[in-house]
């Protein structure tokens, strides 16, 4: 059971872009995620019309490690470390924090 998972907003603890929130948007392995608007960088296209696609230079969301960030917790609007609990039988992410269950 992973600690970080897609759609879950995560916050930037370290990089260029500390500070920043985005919501996960997909995950590349085990260690490696990509985050809305975090870690964006350009990148030079060649046209290719049977594509569809204008040359130029795009913008393009790259992989962040998941040691990086942390999920953002609502309720007190920092990061947060998430740990595991039983509850009603079923192994639920919980808020190292507060131990409240995470909402995904």
């Amino acid at each position: 059971m992973n600690k970080i998972r897609t759609k879950d907003e995560v916050i930037v603890l370290t990089g260029k872009d500390k500070g920043k929130r985005g919501v996960v948007l997909t995950r590349i392995d085990d260690e490696h995620i990509v985050v809305d608007g975090v870690n964006v960088a350009k990148k030079a296209t060649k046209p290719n019309p049977m594509a569809n696609i204008a040359g130029g230079i795009i913008d393009k969301t790259m992989p962040i490690h998941i040691s990086n960030v942390a999920l953002f917790n609502v309720a007190t609007g920092k990061a947060d470390r998430v740990g595991f609990k039983e509850v009603d039988g079923k192994k639920v992410r919980v808020f190292k924090s507060t131990g409240e269950v995470v909402k995904a």
